[in-house]
């Protein structure tokens, strides 16, 4: 739909407040989001990141900005070096073998790859260079081939985090060293140890501290001052802090205008991380479900909240896009008749009142509530249920006499819908590029997978329930459907046929019907609630 798009407003973790977006050049930004370091398989916590910076990039694609995004991957690191001498590996292969990995969990997740993807080990020069500037400027000191950031040669220190300096610890990944003049000190190059990877420096053989790495990216590929720089809310300090005062003491004209961060995904209500081991890698979910529901999880609570991660959650978020590909499959086949009707161009052939009240609705919430902060919760629980409840009401009409004209207005109805839901999919990261059919058909396999069924065991279900009501038996025909709804499978009876779906898994006791957790669809055929 035309017309002027509205301000977009993004929270600040600067000034800790929303502002309106304007970018530094007009119709183009600049945005750098802090990658993985790569030494192992990437958790849900990674992936609540990528995801939300993901919609951002979508969003402001559809708002008709020309986004340069940039997503750097740490290939150098001690906690890569850690692991490739645990398992025998050389780092450096190590560390590409998993950031191909994450590359892959990330096409899973249907997030776009970003304009660039720098490592660390291509970018040695221009991390030299960043150094040799800022210790010309007074702001660092080598050290016996070390060489550290002076956190004193910049006021504006702790500005980010609101920390204090004297408050200020070294640093997460570094330990005290008595040789630093103050011991909030960090590193900018450290010297060589005996087996490391290790690179030519005017300071001595040896490789980036972890900080320097997003300075030097950044400014080589956006330049010294950029739109947005964002990342989980973890690295606010020391991680960003310390960008900032390195990139300013490298270049005065240094500058982000948004700080953007995400919130954490908690297990146990405790945040998410490989170093607390307790963590879920993103495969280990996507082999039971499908990467659009872990999506659908992540963007069913805004960006900066905290998520708690549980079974429970998943369970309807993979309900939810099954109900998504479910309504759009029966409105696809519900129109493919219609398609190509001439009548379609009959001018007397419009979008029925309550249909453009729904699609405005639509397009209207959607705009508005992503340039809100990206606030996606409400358009996946309200906007979008609303528009499906038409699908489903307009589908079921079919069913009824109707005279051509009013039969051609539902459907051109419906066509614009879907052009409507599609748009707003698309840009949530929600729309497959695969038929409605066949990622429903990969929503069963996965279902099949956690029930630890067969479609075979699950026929073979529905013809003895099938024989037992023949025979009256209707407390085992009760019993075979609350079973199979138990392992998250629920028996639809339509017509004299039985079909089956994935649902939320059943208590045994409660699961009496099909539809008890199931959002109406299944072209309006609703299930029995018991077999009595």
């Amino acid at each position: 739909m035309a017309g002027k798009k509205p301000e977009l407003q993004l929270y600040n973790s600067m000034t800790k407040e929303k502002e309106v977006f304007k970018p530094i050049v007009e119709g183009k930004v600049g945005m750098y989001i802090c990658g993985v370091t790569s030494y192992d398989l990437s958790h849900i916590g990674h992936a609540r990141a990528y995801v939300a910076f993901d919609v951002l990039y979508r969003y402001l694609t559809y708002l008709g900005y020309d986004v340069s995004y940039v997503r750097n991957f740490t290939d150098v690191d001690d906690k890569i070096i850690r692991r490739a001498n645990e398992v025998g590996e050389d780092p450096i292969a190590l560390s590409g073998r998993f950031c191909q990995e994450f590359l892959n969990d990330m096409a899973d997740l249907q997030c776009l790859l970003p304009t660039n993807q720098p490592r660390v080990t291509d970018h040695m020069e221009q991390i030299k260079d960043m150094i040799s500037k800022i210790i010309s400027n007074g702001c660092a000191y080598p050290v016996d081939g070390d060489v550290y950031f002076s956190v004193d040669s910049f006021p504006n220190y702790g500005r980010l985090s609101g920390r204090k300096l004297e408050d200020n610890r070294a640093g997460e990944r570094v330990a005290v060293d008595t040789r630093k003049k103050n011991p909030a000190d960090f590193a900018l190059w450290k010297s060589a140890k005996p087996g490391e990877p290790q690179w030519d420096s005017p300071w001595g053989p040896g490789r980036p501290g972890w900080h320097i790495e997003c300075s030097a990216m950044s400014a080589h590929y956006l330049t010294h001052a950029f739109d947005i720089h964002g990342g989980g809310m973890d690295l606010i300090f020391p991680h960003h802090e310390n960008e900032i005062a390195q990139s300013c003491a490298a270049c005065s004209e240094s500058k982000v205008n948004y700080w953007i961060h995400n919130g954490f995904v908690t297990a146990n209500d405790e945040k998410m991380s490989k170093s607390v081991g307790n963590f879920f890698t993103i495969r280990e979910v996507t082999k039971l479900y499908h990467p659009l529901a872990l999506r659908h999880f992540l963007l069913g609570t805004h960006y900066r909240s905290p998520v708690n991660y549980s079974i429970s959650q998943i369970e309807i978020a993979s309900e939810a896009v099954f109900y998504i590909y479910q309504t759009l499959k029966d409105c696809e086949d519900a129109l493919s008749a219609f398609r190509e009707d001439a009548g379609l161009n009959n001018p007397k052939v419009r979008v029925s009142p309550a249909a453009q009240e729904c699609i405005s609705k639509l397009h209207n919430d959607f705009e508005t509530k992503l340039a809100d902060d990206l606030h996606t919760p409400t358009i996946l629980n309200s906007s979008l249920q609303e528009a499906f409840k038409y699908i489903n009401t307009s589908v079921n009409s079919f069913k009824k006499k109707q005279q051509k004209l009013q039969q051609l207005s539902t459907v051109k109805s419906l066509i614009d819908l879907e052009i409507e839901i599609k748009q707003v999919l698309s840009t949530l990261g929600l729309l497959s590029s695969l038929t409605y059919a066949e990622v429903l058909e990969q929503l069963k396999d996965k279902a099949l997978r956690r029930a630890e069924l067969t479609e075979e065991d699950i026929l073979q279900s529905i013809e003895e329930r099938t024989l037992a009501r023949k025979n009256k038996e209707f407390s085992r025909s009760d019993q075979i459907r609350s079973d199979l709804a138990a392992k998250g499978i629920a028996l639809m009876d339509v017509g004299n046929s039985t079909i089956w779906r994935p649902c939320v898994p059943a208590q045994p006791e409660s699961a009496q019907a099909d539809t008890k957790n199931v959002p109406p669809a299944e072209k309006g055929q609703s299930a029995k609630p018991t077999d009595k």
